[in-house]
């Protein structure tokens, strides 16, 4: 029978789950795969029911707000046409040509980290690497870094909080830098641009015979950047820990970088870095014997599917040999995330960086979890030597 009933199952927010959020998630899983909270609404914590809902946008639609969300949060046909902007970008021609920078970011960054001790990695490392990347790629200048580091921090409270004015006064800020970019840009067309001037380039672009509006542009340059210096630097620092606690792990590395990419993506998998991502049921649905009406908010739990023990075993257990497939690292369906080339590259031009600039790394000896709407660390200490 479909149970209906629709009080609060668990709480999100409760300190034993923001503690440790993957362990909570994991008893979930197990306890009530399908979850009603008055903060996320209904979350979907199995593997398979997180595929099915990100793969049918007809009935979990990524419209769930009103504000214009370029392309993660459009339908088809709206999503179909900025989805196609935004590929264009991500090609392994760009990712080819953008990789001589990445790689010499990387390469600084780690030359630079203090050895022979304990040492943090967030800001120095994880965060910079993240900011500066993103500055490459899009063809900001280096004066912007500062701002948009404080911004980063603003952001991720005001996302803890979920404070209506707070997150409107961080995203007005943050549309400020980026029509300061475009203004600039503006003011010197018809000028040859910077090779690789990404921002420069976007104000080209059109869609259905029009060019994207300035709200469009803002849009989709805030979630370009926002999963940049959030999920990327998350990405370093879990990456990080994971290599100073399974030496293991980073001795096969070392013997065999040729492993690095499928590892980058198992150890994310483990530790996955982006959480969640919201829905909104266009239709009465049933998912796992519990009746989600229309209009509900959904949340995909990746940080729980792609632990899911029916698909991966144990959770915990770093493998080489999974079907990619089934890792939803990036996503699935047609929402998956247009940046993964980018990630990739970023992530395993990271961890080659760390291997070869090191001897070792490890033990953690001290590392602060972020709490939800993050992943990863917003501290780690790490030996270096």
């Amino acid at each position: 029978m479909t149970e209906v009933r629709t009080g609060s199952d668990w709480d999100p927010r409760a300190p034993e789950v923001l503690a440790d959020q993957l362990t909570a998630y994991d008893a979930m899983r197990g306890r009530c795969p399908v979850a009603h909270s008055d903060y996320l609404g209904w979350t979907l914590f199995r593997h398979d029911d997180v595929v099915a809902a990100a793969r049918d946008h007809d009935t979990f639609s990524n419209v769930v707000s009103p504000r214009v969300s370029v392309p993660n949060g459009m339908d088809p046909p709206e999503h179909t046409e900025h989805r196609r902007i935004n590929e264009r970008y991500f090609t392994p021609e760009r990712m080819s040509a953008l990789e001589p920078a990445v790689r010499d970011i990387a390469a600084r960054l780690v030359a630079d980290l203090p050895r022979g001790g304990p040492t943090e990695v967030m800001d120095p490392l994880a965060r910079a690497f993240a900011l500066r990347v993103q500055s490459a790629f899009m063809g900001w200048p280096a004066a912007l870094e500062g701002p948009l580091r404080d911004w980063t921090l603003r952001n991720h409270r005001a996302s803890l909080s979920r404070d209506p004015e707070a997150l409107a006064a961080v995203a007005l800020e943050f549309d400020g830098y980026i029509r300061g970019e475009i203004a600039a840009r503006r003011r010197t067309a018809g000028l040859v641009s910077a090779p690789g001037d990404v921002t420069a380039e976007l104000l080209t672009e059109r869609v259905d015979g029009r060019p994207l509006t300035d709200e469009e542009l803002v849009s989709l340059i805030r979630n370009w950047t926002v999963g940049e210096l959030s999920t990327i630097a998350a990405c370093v620092g879990i990456l990080v820990h994971a290599l100073a606690e399974r030496p293991e792990v980073q001795q096969l590395l070392r013997t065999d970088p040729a492993a690095i990419p499928s590892a980058v993506d198992e150890l994310l998998r483990i530790h996955p870095p982006l959480v969640a991502n919201r829905r909104r049921a266009t239709r009465d649905v049933e998912v796992a014997g519990r009746r989600i009406p229309a209009g509900a908010p959904v949340t995909l739990l990746w940080a729980s599917a792609n632990r899911d023990e029916t698909v991966m075993g144990d959770p915990d257990e770093f493998r080489l040999d999974r079907d990619p497939a089934d890792n939803l690292l990036y996503g699935t369906g047609i929402h998956a995330c247009p940046g993964a080339p980018l990630a990739r590259l970023e992530l395993q031009v990271m961890v080659e960086a760390l291997l070869a600039g090191t001897e070792h790394l490890g033990p953690v000896t001290d590392a602060v979890r972020a709490a939800y709407p993050a992943s990863g660390y917003t501290a780690l200490m790490v030996g270096v030597r």
